[in-house]
C-alpha cells in the first residue's frame, strides 16, 4: 500500500484511489520518472537539469515549469490548481511547495515539490516529488451546514474516547445526564477540504479541542466530516507524543508584544543592543551546563530566556515556561494563563530548577537549535527564526504526567515521579519533539497511519542522532539506538528506553495493521520499522552523511501522505542528489531490504480467519450477524463512494449482496436477525433508520432522528438503539413494528441514562443510569417486550461504569467496573434471566484480569473485544478477541491475527464475525472455532 493507503486504507478510514497503473509520463534523457499511483502525475521525477524563469519567484518558476512539461505531470493548469505553499533557498538550491487546489479548495496531501538550483540569475529544475491527485472532478458546494458538520465531528470524537461504557461520572445535574467525553469537547471548522478518493470526497475539516475523561489526557483531534451527507469519515490525534498511551504512562524576558502573543514566535524585533546573558546550571546527571538566560528587572530575576541564538537573525527566543501546578489538558492546543519563564535570583540556578528539569529542559533546547543550525543551515524550527518555547513540569489529574508533546506551537513535558524523571531529562526527547517541528514545516507528514510513523520514525532518527553525537556514544554501541534511557532514576538504560532503533522490526514480521482509534493508526507501533533503517544506513555511510541524506529527503523530497514506500524512494533520490558512492548508495537500498521496506511488501502479511469481505475502506460502523447472516457496510475499492450496507452468509456461502440503496447517503451501524436487515443513513440534517428485508424488496423508512444513533440490534421486526440527546445525554428506544415514534426505556429524561442495548427472545438488555437515595447508579436492567416488565440484574458490588451488554436464552451479560483505581480493567458479568446468580466469568482483578470494551454472546460462548495487561504497546495489547465459555472456565483467542481486530459479533455457535486490520486494510472476516491461546 502506498501511505495514502495506509493512512487512509489500512486505518479503515478513507482509502485514496488505486486504479489501474496510470501510463508512464514522458522521460526527458536521463530522467529517473517513478509512476504515481491512483494519478498521472509522477510521484518523483529525478535526474534531470531543465531551464527555469530565474527573474520571478521561486514558485512562479516552479509553476511555469510543470505547465511547459505537461505531457510530463499532467497538470493542466498549474497556476490555477497549485497555490505557493512553501519557498526555501539554501545556498544555491531552491525548493518550492505547492498545495494543490481543487476548484478553489485545499486537497488533503495534495502536494507537489519541485527542486531547483539557482546560480547567476539562472534556475535550473532537478526534480520533482509529490502527489497530485490527477482524477478529482468532486463538485465543492457543501449541502452539510458548518454547525451540523461540528456537531456530528464533537459526536463522533466522543463516542470514540468514552462510548464504550456508561459511567457514574456522566452526569451533569443541570441537564442530566451527558457523556463526560461530549461534555468535555469543543470544536471549531477549520473550512472545507477535498479528500483524494477516487473523483474527491467534500469534507468539512473540524478541529475538536478539550479533555479525554477517561484518561484526563489532552485531545485535540483533526475531524473530518463529509460536506454532502454529514458522516464523519476520518479522525485523528495531531497532538504528537513521545510515547504511546500504553507506554510509559502517569502512575496513578519576552517582550510584551511576545507576552500578549501567548509566547509564539514574534518577528521583526527592534534593532536594541543585545540584552541576553550567560548563567548556568546542573543537569539531572550532576554534570555542570552553560545556559542562556535574561536578567528580568522586573521580576528582579535571571529568566530562561536565550536571546543569544537568534539575535543576529529574528531576535527571537529560546524560552523555558515554569507549568508545574498546570494539568495537561489546560496547555494543549492553547497558552495556559499565568504562568513564567523559570527564574532564579541569581545567574546560577539551583537544585529546585535541575530537580524541575527546567536546566535539561533549556539546555537541550539550544544543543537542538545548534544542531539543525550548524549541521544544516535552518534557523529555528520553522526555519525563518521561530520563537522555541518548552513548557515544564505539567500533571495530569495531579498527579505524574510521563511523557512529551509537540502541539504544533511548542514543546510540553511532564512531570516525573519516583522512577521516571521530567521528560525532558533527556536529549533525545527534546530533540525528538523539537524534530516534529521541523517536520510539521517541511514535508508535514500527517499523524496517521503511515505517514504517521514517518513522522515518529523522522523524529526518534535526529533526535537520537543529537543525543549520541552530544554523548560521544559509539554508533555500533549495543545501547546507541535507545530513545529515553535516562530518564529512569533507578533502571537501566534497556529497561528504561520508550524504543530501540535497533530493535530489528520489519514489515513481515512486526508491521501491525491497526485503526485510528489505536496510537492514530500506529505511529509508533511500526515507527522503528522505518527510524530502524535509517539507524542502519547512519551506521553504514557515517553519521554526517547520513544526517544529510535523511534531512534533504524530508526538506526536498517528502510530501504530507507518504508511506514506507515513498520514504524509501525519497532517501534514496536525495542520496543521489547528494551524489554519494555507489557503496554508500548501495547500503542505503541494503538497510530498506533489511527492514522490508520494498515495493508491495504489504502482500506478505497473513492470517489465520476467512474473509468474507476485504477491503471494507470503512469506520466505526459495525458490523451485525444473525441467522446465519451478516451484514457490514463497505465503500468501493477506492474508497470514493458513501459507505453502502453489504449482506452474506456467514459461512460464506454464496456472493455479497447489495441491501442499500446508493444514494449519496451513508449507510452504517447495520443489524439483522436473518430475515430483516436495518441501518442508519445519514443525511444533511437528519439520520433515517431503514429496513429491508434479506429476501428483497422494499427498503422501509422506520424513523427519522435529528439527533445521533447508533448500535443497532433487530429481532422479529423490533429494532432497539442507542440515541445521543442534544445534551449529549444517551437513551436506547426501540421501534415495534409499525410504530411511528421510538419508546425510550429511561422515557427519555435527561436525569435518566440509559445505553449499549442487545435484543434476544423479545427482550432487551441495556445499561441504566439512575438516581436512588439522593445519588446515582449503574446497573443493567432487562425489559420484557410483550409484558412490559423490567428487571435489574443483581450486583456483587457498586459499578463505576457499565459496558456492552448481551443476552441469550439462558442469561444476560455485560461489562462491568467496580474498581475505580485500577488500570481499566472490567469484568465479564453473567446473571440469570430473572436477575438472580450474578457472577463474574471474568474477574476485574488479578493476573488474568482483562481490558474489555465491546461483548457479544451466543447461546454457546461469550466473546470479549480486549486488550491483555501489558507494560508497553505491542501485538499483545493491541485490540484482541477472547472467547470464552458460558461459565468462564474456558477461554481462548478467536483468532492468532497480528493486528487490530474490531467490532466482533457472534454469528452462532462459537463462530465469530468481525473486522481485521492485520494487512494494513480493513477486511471483514470469521473463524468458526478459537484459534488457542496464540503463545
Amino acid at each position: 500500500m502506498t501511505g495514502v493507503a495506509a493512512l487512509i486504507g489500512a486505518a479503515a478510514l478513507v482509502v485514496t484511489a488505486v486504479p489501474a497503473q496510470a501510463a508512464a509520463p514522458r522521460q526527458a534523457p536521463g530522467a529517473e520518472v517513478i509512476p504515481g499511483t491512483g494519478t498521472e502525475t509522477p510521484a518523483l521525477v529525478s535526474g534531470i537539469h531543465e531551464a527555469a524563469d530565474g527573474a520571478g519567484s521561486a514558485a512562479d518558476a516552479a509553476r511555469a515549469h510543470l505547465a511547459g512539461k505537461e505531457s510530463r505531470y499532467r497538470i493542466a493548469d498549474p497556476r490555477r490548481d497549485l497555490a505557493p505553499a512553501q519557498s526555501v533557498r539554501s545556498g544555491a538550491d531552491e525548493t518550492v511547495r505547492l498545495q494543490q487546489k481543487h476548484h478553489g479548495v485545499d486537497v488533503l496531501g495534495g502536494q507537489y515539490v519541485v527542486r531547483m538550483e539557482r546560480q547567476g540569475g539562472k534556475r535550473t529544475v532537478t526534480g520533482t516529488s509529490g502527489k497530485y491527485f490527477t482524477g478529482l472532478k468532486a463538485d465543492t458546494k457543501a449541502t452539510v451546514s458548518q454547525e451540523t458538520a461540528v456537531r456530528r465531528a464533537v459526536t463522533a470524537t466522543a463516542r470514540q474516547l468514552g462510548g464504550a461504557k456508561l459511567d457514574k461520572g456522566d452526569i451533569a445535574p443541570a441537564k442530566g445526564v451527558r457523556t463526560a467525553s461530549a461534555k468535555a469537547l469543543t470544536g471549531t471548522s477549520r473550512g472545507l477540504v477535498v479528500l483524494p478518493k477516487g473523483e474527491g470526497m467534500l469534507a468539512h475539516h473540524v478541529t475538536v479541542h478539550g479533555t479525554n475523561p477517561a484518561t484526563g489526557e489532552p485531545v485535540q483531534r483533526e475531524v473530518y466530516v463529509d460536506a454532502k451527507a454529514g458522516f464523519p469519515l476520518l479522525q485523528y490525534s495531531s497532538i504528537k507524543t513521545f510515547g504511546t498511551s500504553a507506554n510509559k504512562t502517569a502512575k496513578a524576558l519576552k517582550s510584551a508584544k511576545t507576552r500578549a502573543n501567548g509566547g509564539k514566535a514574534t518577528a521583526g524585533a527592534p534593532a536594541v543592543d543585545f540584552p541576553g546573558t550567560t548563567g548556568s546550571g546542573v543537569k539531572y546527571d550532576g554534570s555542570a551546563v552553560s545556559l542562556g538566560l535574561y536578567k528580568d528587572a522586573s521580576r528582579n530575576e535571571y529568566t530562561m530566556n536565550d536571546y543569544s541564538r537568534m539575535w543576529g537573525t529574528s531576535k527571537n527566543l529560546v524560552s523555558t515556561w515554569d507549568v508545574r501546578g498546570k494539568d495537561v489538558s489546560e496547555v494543549s492546543g492553547r497558552w495556559p494563563a499565568g504562568i513564567k519563564e523559570f527564574g532564579s535570583p541569581t545567574p546560577a540556578f539551583g537544585a529546585d530548577a535541575t530537580e524541575a528539569g527546567a536546566v535539561d529542559a533549556h539546555w537541550a533546547a539550544g544543543k537542538v537549535y545548534d544542531y539543525y543550525k550548524k549541521v544544516h543551515g535552518r534557523d529555528s524550527l520553522d526555519g525563518r527564526g521561530g520563537t522555541i518555547n518548552s513548557l515544564v513540569g505539567v500533571t495530569q489529574y495531579g498527579l505524574p504526567y510521563i511523557n512529551a508533546f509537540w502541539d504544533g506551537t511548542k514543546m510540553v513535558y511532564g512531570q516525573g515521579d519516583d522512577e521516571y524523571k521530567t521528560l525532558s531529562a533527556d536529549l533525545d526527547v527534546v530533540g525528538h519533539e523539537m524534530t516534529h517541528g521541523v517536520v510539521e514545516n517541511s514535508a508535514n507528514l500527517v499523524y496517521a497511519g503511515q505517514s504517521g510513523a514517518l513522522n515518529e520514525g523522522i523524529a526518534d532518527y535526529f533526535g537520537n542522532a543529537i543525543d549520541v553525537d552530544s554523548a560521544g556514544m559509539a554508533m555500533d554501541d549495543p545501547d546507541s539506538g535507545l530513545l529515553g534511557e535516562h530518564l529512569c532514576r533507578t533502571k537501566t538504560p534497556r529497561e528504561c528506553a520508550f524504543r530501540d532503533l535497533n530493535d530489528g522490526h520489519t514489515t513481515s514480521k512486526n508491521f501491525l495493521g491497526v485503526g485510528f482509534a489505536t496510537d492514530n493508526g500506529g505511529v509508533h507501533l511500526n515507527s522503528t520499522i522505518f527510524s530502524g533503517a535509517l539507524w542502519d544506513i547512519r551506521e553504514d555511510v557515517g553519521r554526517v552523511l547520513a544526517d544529510k541524506i535523511v534531512y534533504k529527503a524530508l526538506t526536498a523530497y517528502m510530501t504530507p501522505l507518504d508511506g514506507f514506500t515513498e520514504g524509501r524512494n525519497a532517501v534514496l533520490a536525495a542520496a543521489k542528489d547528494l551524489k554519494v558512492s555507489a557503496k554508500d548508495l548501495n547500503a542505503v537500498k541494503r538497510s530498506f531490504n533489511a527492514h522490508g521496506i520494498v515495493p508491495g511488501w504489504e502482500n506478505a502479511l497473513g492470517v489465520d480467519s476467512d474473509q468474507l469481505l476485504g477491503k471494507l475502506n470503512t469506520a466505526g460502523t459495525g458490523v451485525g450477524a444473525g441467522g446465519g447472516w451478516w451484514v457490514t457496510s463497505k465503500s468501493n475499492d477506492d474508497g470514493s463512494e458513501p459507505y453502502s450496507v453489504y449482506a452474506g452468509r456467514a459461512d460464506g456461502s454464496g456472493h455479497p449482496k447489495l441491501i442499500s440503496p446508493n444514494d449519496g447517503r451513508f449507510h452504517v451501524y447495520p443489524a439483522t436477525d436473518g430475515k430483516t436487515v436495518v441501518w442508519a443513513a445519514y443525511g444533511t440534517t437528519s439520520l433515517d433508520i431503514l429496513s429491508r428485508p434479506l429476501a428483497g424488496g422494499p427498503i422501509k423508512k422506520l424513523y427519522t432522528s435529528t439527533t445521533d444513533v447508533s448500535g443497532l440490534r433487530v429481532e422479529a421486526g423490533v429494532v432497539a438503539f442507542e440515541s445521543m440527546d442534544p445534551f449529549g445525554g444517551r437513551h436506547v428506544g426501540y421501534l415495534r413494528p409499525g410504530d411511528r415514534e421510538p419508546t425510550y426505556v429511561d422515557g427519555g429524561k435527561y436525569q435518566l441514562g440509559s445505553a449499549l442495548p442487545s435484543i434476544h427472545g423479545g427482550r432487551i438488555a441495556y445499561a441504566k443510569l439512575y438516581p436512588e437515595a439522593g445519588t446515582y447508579k449503574l446497573g443493567t436492567e432487562v425489559l420484557d417486550l410483550k409484558s412490559g416488565k423490567t428487571t435489574l440484574m443483581g450486583q456483587l458490588g457498586a459499578p463505576e461504569g457499565i459496558g456492552q451488554t448481551g443476552i441469550n436464552g439462558s442469561g444476560v451479560y455485560w461489562l462491568a467496573d467496580e474498581v475505580a483505581t485500577d488500570e481499566g480493567q472490567m469484568a465479564v458479568r453473567r446473571a440469570n434471566p430473572d436477575g438472580t446468580g450474578a457472577a463474574d466469568i471474568s474477574k476485574e482483578t488479578g493476573p488474568n484480569a482483562l481490558f474489555p470494551f465491546d461483548l457479544t454472546v451466543s447461546e454457546e460462548a461469550v466473546t470479549v473485544n480486549t486488550v491483555l495487561p501489558d507494560t508497553e504497546y505491542r501485538n499483545e495489547t493491541l485490540p484482541k478477541l477472547w472467547q470464552l465459555s458460558l461459565d468462564g472456565k474456558a477461554r481462548n483467542r478467536v483468532s492468532c491475527n497480528r493486528g487490530e481486530q474490531s467490532s466482533p459479533v457472534a454469528a452462532g455457535g462459537k463462530q465469530v464475525v468481525w473486522i481485521d486490520g492485520t494487512t494494513g486494510y480493513t477486511d471483514l472476516v470469521t473463524r468458526t472455532r478459537p484459534a488457542g491461546l496464540c503463545g
